[in-house]
């Protein structure tokens, strides 16, 4: 399934990243690099420190010693906000949405860093926001067509089911026109059915939009069928790296999180 994907340059580079939280080490020396157009997996058991690295590439938590390449520059300090300029959009393992607000105004508030007129054109609503703001929402309508949500773009989302909140969080960060999308289990607490259907959405955002993805994920299957490259962590530490058949048959990795399957 990934074998088609042509990928290119370097887009983010991990170099020797550590985070410590007291004398907890969430990281510990991390390195790896992600190409574009790639959807590279990072796995390990619970407490591996996957989240935390999320974190770190998205500016969320500082790291102690490392940095960040992204584009051919180094951010060793990178700020949420900065990230997201940059082109970096983020899902969440809970759910992170505005419960009350509709399906289309969630996914309008994704457009936020693309506004570019001022708090004061918004609120008279003239000429110029106005264009503005029907251009976002064309936008967000092509969105809502791609994931298939156009019957509840209308519906507040806290009345929506689990897997269709996640697929309005997809579509929010999609909102955001992102190169690098950074997907935190995006389908935990899924059904078989639902599964499915967020595997087709994440590899036609890959292959429709030319997104590149780094996905969280503990469904093995998914991970091995949709990876083009996966990296593993075990108590901080980076323990493989590789394509997904070989990450499956390494010792270390088996014996840290993957039992018995081979």
């Amino acid at each position: 399934m990934t074998s088609a994907r042509q990928l290119g340059d370097i887009l983010l580079k991990v170099e020797d990243v550590s985070l410590s939280f007291g004398g907890v080490k969430a990281l510990e020396h991390v390195s790896f690099d992600v190409r574009e157009r790639e959807i590279r997996a990072i796995i390990g058991p619970n407490g591996a420190g996957k989240s935390s690295m999320l974190n770190v590439i998205n500016g969320f938590y500082q790291p102690q010693e490392g940095t960040i390449m992204y584009r051919g520059r180094s951010h060793r300090h990178m700020r949420p906000h900065e990230a997201a300029s940059e082109g970096i959009a983020r899902t969440f393992q809970n759910i992170a949405l505005f419960r009350g607000m509709s399906t289309l105004d969630n996914l309008m508030t994704g457009r936020n860093l693309k506004m570019k007129k001022n708090l004061l054109w918004q609120a008279l609503y003239l000429g110029p926001a106005r264009r503005e703001e029907i251009e976002h929402r064309e936008f967000v309508e092509h969105i809502i067509d791609f994931l298939e949500i156009q019957a509840i773009r209308k519906t507040p989302v806290g009345r929506l089911p689990y897997g269709l909140q996640k697929r309005v969080e997809l579509g929010r960060a999609l909102a955001a026109e992102p190169s690098l999308l950074l997907l935190d289990e995006p389908m935990a607490g899924m059904n078989t059915e639902e599964k499915e259907d967020m595997c087709r959405f994440v590899l036609d955002v890959n292959d429709e939009f030319g997104t590149t993805i780094i996905l969280i994920e503990h469904d093995m299957g998914v991970v091995m069928d949709i990876s083009d490259r996966v990296v593993v962590l075990d108590y901080g530490r980076k323990i493989a790296d590789g394509m997904p058949d070989d990450v499956r048959t390494n010792s270390e990795v088996i014996e840290a999180y993957l039992g018995v399957m081979h």
